[in-house]
């Protein structure tokens, strides 16, 4: 265990930042605004070194800059209004910050090359100001002071894609308060056209973005809260979309998932409905509809969801994290659409989300990466079988699946050392270089 010093480590980024060809981590520790750098050794690694941010960094992401073939970190700092971006010198080590203004209450960050010129820039959705920012990249390290464009009301989530294939990117922006998306379609030069909006059903949030029709054209999907339903946003490759279509999801849909769960070839849906301790697959006709739902059991209070084939017999499967119950579901999937009803299993109190894979056998190492108060981790092992690893916030420890390769899985392996803080943010990876993953915890 490696202690980060903060009582509130909220958000992690993993890249080799010394170009020693090992894994590295880069974490927020909101309380304490810093960022904090773990760098890997064959064994273990040392304490933490900190870099300044703003105040309460809430969103961590890394590119290259400056053109140096090193990593880089870009920090959204929600209360101080700002993005900081820490240059990398490849040994691991980190200028100061350099702190660009943004609007207020920036919440989510994303880069890309909106202008064209191979550097990368910054875009930042601002929740409480209803804007986006973009800085341009001068690929020296350094940005161009903001420019704003309006969205709907409070933007939470930002995503880019080229929407109207122009090669040039695009943005698209979930409004929590406003019942919309807005589409920002890029001119090339780093500019963007005014916001077009699209109504979506009452708080949309979590969006996805994908091919449902087969015509080589993004599509967008997006659960809304409060009215029960997904809407989906056929795209007609020139930057618009069609109207929403809605489809009913039980109770308080919470987390979506897309994959082809009939081996079909189209895009399928899964959404986690919290409130009704169900989930509903919505099978895709390939045309951009999509069947009405078959609901599946949860536990109690589901919060979030991921797929995998848990039984080694190539069809995808379902696995769920029940807040509620202090359980995981499991639902095998036929292959077919349809699924078998849940097996649970007992985790500690309060799971809060799951992530799932074998990460092992390509050779490489993965990362599996929870959010604020999402508490997953994914265990990587060398039998071939995919395991499932659970975080679990209110009793403070680590619970273990080891997958048996036919569906079901051994009774949970508790790790805790009874932790003494609260796990929420987790990832995995290969960093003794041993061709197995180690685990590390960001704690509250």
């Amino acid at each position: 265990m490696y202690s980060t010093r903060s009582s509130s480590s909220i958000s992690i980024a993993i890249g080799d930042l010394n170009k020693d060809n090992r894994l590295d981590i880069t974490f927020i520790n909101n309380n304490t605004g810093t960022i904090g750098i773990m760098l890997g050794y064959d064994e273990f690694f040392p304490i933490q070194t900190t870099y300044a941010t703003g105040t309460e960094p809430y969103c961590v992401a890394v590119g290259d800059f400056n053109h140096d073939a090193r990593l880089d970190i870009v920090v959204a700092n929600r209360d101080s209004n700002t993005v900081g971006v820490l240059l990398g010198y490849g040994n691991g080590s980190f200028e100061n910050q350099a702190t660009y203004s943004t609007g207020s209450n920036p919440w989510s960050v994303a880069v890309g090359d909106f202008n064209n010129d191979i550097n990368l820039d910054i875009v930042v959705a601002n929740a409480h100001d209803n804007t986006v920012s973009v800085l341009l990249g001068y690929g020296d390290g350094s940005f161009a002071n903001q420019t704003t464009y309006s969205t709907d009301s409070y933007p939470l989530s930002v995503a880019v894609g080229d929407f109207n294939n122009d090669n040039h990117l695009d943005i698209v922006v979930a409004n929590y308060d406003g019942n919309t998306l807005s589409v920002l379609l890029g001119y090339g030069d780093g500019s963007f056209a005014n916001q077009m909006t699209y109504s979506t059903g009452y708080e949309p949030f979590p969006v996805a973005v994908g091919d449902f029709n087969n015509d080589i054209h993004l599509d967008i999907v997006v659960a809304n809260f409060d009215d029960n339903t997904i809407s989906v946003l056929i795209g007609y490759g020139n930057g618009s979309f069609a109207n929403q279509t809605k489809y009913s999801t039980g109770s308080s849909p919470i987390a979506l998932a897309v994959g082809d769960f009939n081996n079909d070839n189209q895009l399928d849906i899964v959404v986690v409905n919290r409130d009704d301790n169900t989930v509903s697959v919505l099978l895709g006709y390939g045309d951009g509809s999509f069947a009405n739902q078959t609901t599946y059991s949860t536990g109690s209070r589901p919060k979030s969801i991921a797929v995998g084939d848990f039984n080694n017999d190539t069809q995808l499967d379902i696995v769920v994290a029940n807040f509620g119950g202090n359980t995981v579901s499991i639902l095998l999937g036929y292959g077919n659409g349809s699924f078998a009803d849940q097996t649970t299993y007992s985790t500690g109190s309060d799971p809060q989300a799951v992530a799932v894979g074998d990460f092992n056998n390509d050779s490489r190492p993965d990362l599996v990466v929870a959010n604020f108060n999402d508490h997953t981790v994914g265990v990587l092992l060398r039998d071939g079988q995919a395991d499932i690893a659970v975080a679990n916030y209110g009793s403070k420890n680590l619970v273990t699946f080891l997958g048996s390769g036919n569906g079901t899985f051994e009774n949970q392996g508790r790790y805790g050392i009874n932790f003494d803080f609260a796990p929420l943010m987790i990832g995995a990876g290969s960093f003794n270089k041993d061709g197995r993953s180690e685990i590390f915890v960001a704690y509250d």
